[in-house]
C-alpha cells in the first residue's frame, strides 16, 4: 500500500489491465511535477509498478493541495515559480507525453510548447476524443518509436479535471502494467 495520501485505487488496476496489448519498451523512470492530478498519477502508477520515479518540483514542494509530500522522491527548483519546474522536468527527460481530455491549456500547454522548443518527442493526447483502446495503442507506439529512458508525463491539475488522476492513472497502468509491459530492456 502507497503511503501517500492519494494512491492508485485497486479497481483501477484490473481496469488498466485489461485488453492492453504487449508494449515493446518501458521506461526505466517516470518523472512529473507533482501537481495534483495528471502528475501525481503518474508518480503514484510509477510508484505501484515499483518504477523509479522523481522530477523537479518549486520551492517548497509546491503544489495546489499542499507541499508534495515526501514520499515522493523530487527535488525542488531554487525558484517557486511552476514554470521552472516545468522546463526543467522536459529538459531532463528523454519524452514527453501531455495527457488530457480536452484543449491544452496552462503548465500542460506550456510542457508541449518546451519539448517542442527543445526538440524533444512529445505526445500529446486528448482523451476525450479517442477510445480507451486508440490512447493504449498511441501511447505504446510512442514508447516503442522513442524508447526513452526517462518519461515525463504531465497533463491538468485536479482542479481545472477532478476525473484527469484516475483516466491518467487507467491508461498507464494498461501500458505500463507487469503483464504487458517488456523490462526496460529485454534481453537479445
Amino acid at each position: 500500500m502507497l503511503l501517500c495520501m492519494e494512491q492508485v485505487h485497486p479497481s483501477l488496476i484490473a481496469t488498466g489491465a485489461s485488453g492492453a496489448e504487449s508494449v515493446a519498451f518501458r521506461p526505466k523512470k517516470i518523472v512529473s511535477g507533482a501537481q495534483t492530478g495528471a502528475d501525481r498519477a503518474a508518480l503514484d502508477v510509477a510508484r505501484q509498478l515499483g518504477l523509479p520515479h522523481g522530477g523537479w518540483v518549486p520551492l517548497g514542494r509546491w503544489a495546489e493541495d499542499g507541499p508534495v509530500e515526501a514520499c515522493y522522491d523530487l527535488t525542488e527548483t531554487p525558484s517557486g515559480q511552476p514554470e521552472q519546474r516545468t522546463h526543467w522536468n522536459v529538459r531532463d527527460s528523454d519524452a514527453t507525453v501531455v495527457l488530457s481530455r480536452g484543449r491544452l491549456t496552462g503548465g500542460s500547454a506550456l510542457t508541449a510548447r518546451i519539448a517542442q522548443r527543445l526538440g524533444k518527442p512529445v505526445l500529446t493526447l486528448n482523451l476525450r476524443r479517442m477510445s480507451r483502446a486508440e490512447a493504449r495503442e498511441r501511447l505504446a507506439d510512442f514508447l516503442a518509436e522513442h524508447q526513452p529512458a526517462v518519461l515525463n508525463v504531465a497533463g491538468p491539475r485536479a482542479s481545472n479535471d477532478p476525473r484527469i488522476y484516475a483516466v491518467v492513472a487507467e491508461l498507464l497502468l494498461a501500458v505500463l502494467g507487469p503483464t504487458q509491459a517488456a523490462p526496460a530492456n529485454p534481453a537479445p
